[in-house]
């Protein structure tokens, strides 16, 4: 069996060009990668991603359903399989919102261990926004003093505000998570097409979400002076970037990293929220288990977007994983430091301040 990823003093440390594996439990998605060093970065040698709605039900129940338990499960008995098949020496396996709400997330959390021996740790928002920015910082636009990154999940989205005025440095000072995502708003506001009173009624219920982090960061003083660089990462995100490559099906290697323009985004946040849920099933880069989700997320980051319309978003696909890949390489000193960035920390842990949501 393999080893669960421990404190630093509790495991012996793979020898360099042994894999890694870093694996990722949202609210909707069940996502793996394994990985070697390779140099400054490391190469993927695998990778396994399934929806399986683990937090399906939760907003109302406050627990996770048997049928969704099951279905998890399965995809990380899947998932324990392929880490065995590539000789996995280390691994990190992380849990997120959907097992931090739910009642009954440490039952599951022990019958996972249980029925496929992995361990898997429920993380706070906080470490969850620092292995996103770990994950997806190298992205970033470096010649902005300020970065705003934003990560709309299943049943929470994430915002990061990072300091970048210092040459040669990306430090995240602040974060805040919103306990609404793709998940909990479908259950709420339904799948099907919205018109634009129902769009605008989406918005209004997200934005004071929004309040309290733009006090406490300043973000629209920021985006007056046009020092803001934005980086979105999430699968909204990245169907948009798709959608506006005009991609007959999803190219990860095309789509992160790319840039869209605002005045795109909201062409295609009107064109995704106005079409039913069977048009989106049928477009080859939305598909059948996403489409009662992309309009939900287009309402988050719509919200976003209006709030703080900067010029362009950069696109980015990665986030928590790659950020527990380069954590366990890093303190296992498998990688050869970025000539020119001595400031970006692998992971950051500072104590940060944590804005409060605003009621609605």
């Amino acid at each position: 069996m393999v080893q669960p990823h421990r404190h630093r003093h509790s495991q012996a440390r793979p020898v360099s060009g042994e894999a890694y594996a870093a694996l990722d439990l949202g609210t909707n998605n069940c996502r793996l990668l394994v990985a070697v060093p390779d140099g400054t970065e490391f190469r993927v040698i695998d990778s396994f991603a399934r929806i399986v709605r683990l937090g399906e039900g939760l907003s109302t129940s406050e627990r996770l359903a048997d049928e969704a338990m099951d279905r998890t499960i399965e995809a990380l008995a899947i998932c324990a399989s392929v880490m065995e098949r590539n000789k996995v020496t280390r691994y990190h396996a992380v849990a997120t919102e959907a097992c931090r709400r739910a009642r009954n997330g440490n039952a599951f959390i022990a019958r996972v261990q249980a029925e496929t021996g992995l361990e898997l740790e429920s993380i706070s928002s906080e470490r969850e926004a620092a292995l996103t920015f770990a994950g997806c910082h190298p992205l970033l636009d470096d010649d902005m003093p300020y970065g705003l990154v934003f990560d709309i999940g299943g049943g929470s989205t994430e915002l990061m505000w990072i300091d970048q005025s210092q040459t040669g440095s990306a430090r995240m000072t602040a974060f805040h998570s919103i306990p609404e995502g793709v998940v909990t708003l479908s259950e709420r506001f339904g799948s099907d097409a919205l018109d634009e009173d129902a769009y605008e009624s989406l918005l209004a219920h997200i934005d004071p979400w929004l309040d309290r982090f733009d006090q406490d960061v300043g973000a629209s003083e920021v985006v007056s002076r046009n020092h803001l660089a934005m980086l979105g990462t999430s699968g909204t995100v990245t169907t948009l970037g798709a959608l506006h490559l005009g991609l007959r099906r999803y190219d990860r290697s095309r789509v992160d990293g790319m840039v869209i323009d605002i005045e795109s985004i909201k062409t295609l946040n009107s064109l995704l929220s106005s079409m039913t849920c069977e048009s989106r099933a049928n477009h080859p880069c939305i598909g059948p288990e996403r489409a009662d989700l992309v309009a939900m997320g287009c309402a988050i980051l719509g919200a976003v977007c209006r709030r703080w319309p900067v010029d362009r978003i950069r696109v980015a696909d990665r986030g928590i994983r790659e950020g527990l890949l380069l954590s366990m390489m890093h303190e296992d000193g498998h990688l050869t430091p970025p000539a020119n960035k001595p400031g970006v920390s692998p992971i950051p842990s500072p104590s940060l301040p944590v804005t409060e949501p605003v009621a609605t």
